[in-house]
């Protein structure tokens, strides 16, 4: 028994024209024509996250001497991730929360930020928007306040528009 098969006889490589043109059998209904590529992602459809409350957040972090922080990093995150399958999601938003907090207010704003933009809509935070926390944040957690109030409001604002009641 030999390696080849002699039997099948080598394609005829000597035409060279090409195959005719595809047509829908007759009776039948021709391919829709591709939809034109957005300029953006579509949007997300995973699982809406929770609506929560910017006092409530403010007075559980009071409550709580920040560790509320950490928690609402770790939730916040992994609920965007697994709405949109993008960003850094919750274990390692709870990493760098815990080793090196200081880059979580511009993580955090620009992933609620690329959710808006995803859907085409204008970013409302931005990293950028993370300098209230570090800029103003020793005098009297005034940036904080501002930097949490943008970013949550526009991360409920997110939720609502998706249908999350709060």
């Amino acid at each position: 028994m030999s390696d080849t098969n002699d039997s099948v006889p080598a394609p005829d490589t000597t035409s060279a024209a090409a195959p005719p043109p595809y047509s829908a059998p007759s009776g039948s209904v021709a391919p829709a024509p591709a939809a034109p590529v957005a300029a953006y992602a579509a949007p997300a459809a995973g699982p809406v996250g929770k609506v929560r409350s910017t006092g409530t957040c403010v007075l559980l972090t009071i409550v709580t001497l920040g560790f509320y922080t950490w928690y609402w990093w770790y939730k916040v995150h992994a609920e965007m991730k697994e709405h949109s399958g993008q960003g850094i999601g919750g274990p390692i938003a709870l990493l760098l929360a815990v080793f090196v907090g200081i880059v979580m207010p511009f993580i955090s704003s620009s992933e609620v930020g690329g959710l808006y933009e995803r859907r085409g809509q204008q970013r409302p935070v931005s990293a950028s928007t993370g300098l209230w926390y570090i800029l103003l944040g020793w005098f009297f957690l005034v940036g904080a306040i501002v930097w949490f109030v943008k970013t949550n409001g526009a991360l409920n604002d997110y939720w609502r528009s998706q249908g999350a009641q709060g």
